[in-house]
């Protein structure tokens, strides 16, 4: 339950937090932009089984492996889809934190 609470709360309680933080008069926009990056979590439909608590997503997922996360790299560097990146980057290492807690509990 704890990592359960960990996973999620990464994807969607850090997100807010940076969001009020750093981007107080559009936050919300910001905030949605954080949001809207889990629909990556839609190459999952492509796997056998589709959820497996005990699989890391990262480096095994069409969205999550090295090619993917070097692309979301580059969309960090450009003013425009910078905070896409960021999230997206984000997403990535809240799986890999998944990952780590998954061997360590």
């Amino acid at each position: 339950m704890l990592r359960f609470g960990i996973h999620y709360g990464c994807h969607f309680i850090v997100p807010l937090v940076i969001a009020l933080l750093f981007f107080p008069k559009q936050w919300v926009r910001i905030y949605l932009i954080g949001l809207a990056v889990m629909c990556i979590d839609l190459d999952h439909l492509l796997a056998d089984p589709i959820f497996d608590p005990n699989r890391c997503s990262v480096g095994f997922h069409v969205l999550h492996n090295t090619y993917a996360i070097i692309g979301y790299c580059i969309l960090s560097i450009f003013p425009k889809t910078r905070y896409i990146g960021i999230a997206l980057l984000w997403h990535i290492c809240t799986d890999l934190i998944d990952c780590w807690l998954h061997t360590v509990m």
